[in-house]
């Protein structure tokens, strides 16, 4: 085994389910389910858009994955196939047998009240699959990307609890990331360290609109140094 270099200063992170590390995690047995669980995590994650999931396909066509599940083919499709059935038998993901051009295409959710309100409307026909694009592979390490703000809210702000994750995912998909970070660093600068205040600070900038000046606090001897400052009592 190649000993492993250590993470970089910065990278990318994937939110997983604490109940899935303190939890589901100890009752698995086969190594398979696990590689296939948190790579469907890591895919489905990465998604963009309302609708958060990932085909058996794409699963097939990740070389990552599929190295790690054995040295052949063939050994490879069928610990893939072992891992996908344990993980849905064990409940931690959904699948739903969908059709796509004529093709039957295995649709897969993760097992949250989100994920179970997407496979019911999935099922019942009131959501279609929209067209499917590669999911980006995370950059190289060596070029230390920027965190995303699931990683900078941590960094910065505290916890990153399962509901404030739906929050930043909903702003995600509201205001460009740029606001959001931008929105981060100005509670850091006030040491206003809380989720709702960044939301109001969204808020504001989406209702009143934005200015790229920077914003000033008042100052308080602005009047007091003027031609009447004799006049100003603090």
């Amino acid at each position: 085994m190649r000993p492993f270099a250590g993470f970089p200063a910065r990278m990318e992170f994937t939110p997983v389910p604490n109940l899935f590390i303190k939890g589901l995690l100890a009752e698995m047995d086969d190594l398979a389910e696990v590689k296939v669980t948190l790579n469907l995590f890591t895919t489905i994650y990465r998604r963009r858009g309302r609708l958060k999931f990932a085909t058996l396909r794409e699963l097939e066509q990740d070389a990552s994955l599929m190295a790690g599940l054995g040295s052949r083919p063939q050994e490879r499709a069928a610990a893939l196939r072992r891992g996908l059935e344990l993980a849905v038998e064990r409940g931690t993901i959904l699948r739903v047998s969908m059709e796509r051009d004529g093709q039957p295409e295995e649709v897969l959710l993760v097992n949250t009240a989100e994920g179970r309100r997407q496979a019911d409307r999935l099922q019942r026909g009131e959501l279609t699959l929209p067209e499917l694009r590669p999911v980006a592979p995370p950059a190289p390490a060596e070029l230390e990307p920027p965190p995303n703000i699931f990683a900078l809210y941590e960094q910065n702000i505290g916890l990153l609890t399962p509901l404030i994750a739906d929050e930043l995912r909903e702003a995600e998909q509201t205001y460009p990331e740029s606001w959001i970070r931008d929105a981060l660093a100005e509670a850091v600068n006030l040491n206003k360290r809380s989720w709702r205040y960044i939301r109001r600070i969204l808020e504001r900038w989406a209702a009143e609109g934005r200015s790229d000046k920077a914003r000033r606090r008042p100052d308080p001897d602005k009047y007091i140094r003027g031609k009447y400052g004799h006049m100003v009592q603090r």
